[in-house]
C-alpha cells in the first residue's frame, strides 16, 4: 500500500512533531509512509470564506501531489473533511472534467488518522505507552462533517497506563473555526474560555484532540489561566512508547 502524509498548514508551520508522530506511529504500524513534498493548502480557508474559485489552484495541486497514492492521511479532521466534501464543490464549479475526475480518485482516499487506524489498518492498540490522566475533544469536523464517531475513544482507551475522563460539553464547538476567530473574535474567545473550563473540571492533566488548530485555541486560553493542563494531539500520545514523558 501507498501511503503521503497529508501534514497540514498549521502543523507544518507551528506543530511540526504533530507530523513527525504520524510517521512514527505509521511505520511502527509497518507502514511505510511517504511526505509529497509539493503538497500546500487544501484549501480549506477559502472555501469556508466563499472563495471557491480562488481555491481552484489549491485542489489542482492538491490531486496532482497525491495522485497515485492508496490512501493519503492527515492528522485533521478539519483538513481531511475539506478534501473529502468541499474539492468535489470546487472542482464541479471550475467547469474542469479532468479536475472532477481527479478529485473523484483522490478524496475518497484520504483519511483522517484515526480513520485509517481503524477502518483501513484494522488496529485499536497501536502499542502506546502514556501513564497520564487525558480528556479528549472531539473536533467539529471530524464528529460532524466525518462522522469519526468513537474511534478516537477506543484508540485511547487501548493505550497503555492512559486514564481517560470525560470531557463535559464535549460536543460543543471550541470557539476557533478558523477565520470565524478572527471575524467574532469576542464570541470566539467566549467559546473557547467555557471549552477551557470543562477541561479544568475533569482534573486531566491533557488535553488530547485530532485537530491542532483547536488545540491552538484552548491550549492558549488554558494556558493564559495557569490551568497546568498541557495540550497534545492524538498522533503524539498514540506515537508516545514506554519511557516517553
Amino acid at each position: 500500500m501507498r501511503v503521503a502524509l497529508m501534514v497540514t498548514c498549521v502543523n507544518d508551520a507551528l506543530f511540526p512533531g504533530t507530523g513527525a508522530a504520524v510517521v512514527r506511529l505509521l511505520r511502527r504500524l509497518g507502514v511505510d509512509v511517504d511526505f509529497p513534498e509539493a503538497q500546500t493548502c487544501c484549501g480549506q480557508p477559502m472555501v469556508n470564506t466563499g472563495y471557491l474559485d480562488e481555491a481552484v489552484p489549491l485542489v489542482g495541486n492538491f490531486v496532482d501531489a497525491f495522485r497515485g497514492y492508496d490512501a493519503v492521511v492527515t492528522p485533521s479532521g478539519s483538513c481531511a473533511g475539506s478534501v473529502r466534501h468541499q474539492h468535489r464543490l470546487v472542482a464541479e464549479r471550475s467547469g474542469d472534467p479532468g479536475l472532477v475526475a481527479a478529485v473523484a480518485e483522490t478524496s475518497p482516499r484520504t483519511y483522517e488518522l484515526t480513520e485509517f487506524l481503524v477502518d483501513v489498518l484494522g488496529v485499536t492498540d497501536v502499542g502506546a505507552s502514556f501513564p497520564h490522566t487525558v480528556t479528549y475533544h472531539p473536533t467539529c469536523h471530524s464528529l460532524r462533517m466525518l462522522g469519526v464517531a468513537d474511534r478516537p475513544r477506543r484508540l485511547l482507551e487501548a493505550v497503555r497506563g492512559l486514564r481517560l475522563v470525560d470531557l463535559p460539553h464535549a460536543e460543543e464547538c471550541c470557539g476557533f473555526g478558523g477565520t470565524f476567530a478572527m471575524k467574532n473574535a469576542d464570541t470566539s474567545v467566549a467559546m473557547g474560555a467555557d471549552k477551557a473550563r470543562h477541561v479544568r473540571e475533569t482534573g486531566a492533566e491533557v488535553l488530547v484532540a485530532g485537530d491542532s488548530s483547536c488545540l491552538m485555541h484552548v491550549g492558549g486560553l488554558l494556558s493564559r489561566s495557569r490551568s497546568g493542563v498541557r495540550v497534545m494531539h492524538l498522533a503524539e500520545v498514540l506515537a508516545a512508547t514506554e519511557g516517553d514523558r
